[in-house]
């Protein structure tokens, strides 16, 4: 595995663009994902597969980032460079939680895509539907 390349601080601007960025995009795909917890069953396997694939590489790239800004602190810098790493690893810390909550959405909607809802006889969908229908949450 090769060692990460680690940027001088006049890197922080577009490290701050990337964050800001994947923060915004990760924030929204989890909106989105949030649309189909209710009917789950209009995800496909092959789609979940990826968001799941993607973000935990996302993941587990995240520490670099938060080394980068933590060697940043580290250094001698300008109370602006300061606040913007400050300011950083605020979004960081959004952007773990974000990376988490999308993967523990995605792994909820799993369960539940068109080829799981396929793959049930009709008593089992059924079963379910009544469940819903009385207000209970019991899957089989």
């Amino acid at each position: 595995m090769p060692q990460p390349q680690w940027r001088p601080i006049s890197f922080l601007p577009t490290l701050a663009t990337h964050i800001d960025g994947m923060l915004e995009a990760d924030q929204e795909q989890y909106h989105n994902l949030l649309q189909a917890k209710d009917k789950p069953y209009i995800l496909d396997d092959y789609t979940v597969g990826r968001v799941k694939n993607a973000f935990t590489t996302a993941k587990n790239d995240l520490p670099l980032f938060d080394e980068q800004l933590r060697r940043w602190g580290a250094e001698k810098t300008t109370d602006a460079q300061r606040q913007e790493i400050i300011r950083l690893k605020e979004q960081m810390q959004k952007l773990h939680e974000a990376v988490d909550q999308v993967l523990a959405l995605a792994d909820e909607l799993a369960k539940s895509t068109i080829e799981k809802q396929l793959a049930k006889s009709d008593e089992e969908l059924g079963i379910e539907y009544l469940m819903r229908m009385l207000g209970g949450e019991q899957k089989l």
